[in-house]
């Protein structure tokens, strides 16, 4: 996992901040389950209250009136804070797991929102050079 400075941060998007942060719960997950498989205890707690961290802050950052999403997320995050609380206490590579299922479908359909409106950004600037282009006269 790499380190980003402050300045590289705040050049990010509130979308792509977003992302980054559910690829580190993610990250902090699975290392959580392989150091339970090791028995490195330690580690595996350090990792998941990371995770539970992350989760916390996804939930602060949600935007309630963009309506029910939010409401579902919330729950989410919430649902999967406490799989891994239950999980850190027993050393449940399960509940680890399940989380870590949950964490993997909701990142990839941020990721698919965040490409698929790139995309359309990217054709409307697209469509907007090409009227430029029409309208432009070209002396010679």
């Amino acid at each position: 996992m790499t380190f980003l400075s402050d300045e590289i941060l705040q050049q990010k998007t509130s979308q792509e901040l977003t992302m980054m942060l559910y690829e580190a719960c993610e990250y902090n997950v699975e290392e959580a389950i392989s150091s339970i498989e090791k028995k490195d205890y330690m580690l595996a707690n350090k990792k998941f209250q990371r995770a539970v961290d992350i989760l916390e802050r996804l939930g602060v950052g949600l935007n309630y009136e963009a309506g029910i999403i939010a409401d579902e997320l919330d729950a989410l995050y919430n649902y999967m804070s406490e799989l891994l609380i239950i999980a850190n206490i027993e050393k449940n590579k399960e509940k680890a797991k399940e989380t870590a299922n949950i964490l993997h479908h909701i990142s990839a359909a941020w990721n698919e929102a965040i490409f698929t409106q790139t995309d359309k950004q990217s054709k409307t600037v697209r469509a907007r050079t090409n009227a430029y282009e029409k309208n432009a006269l070209y002396a010679d």
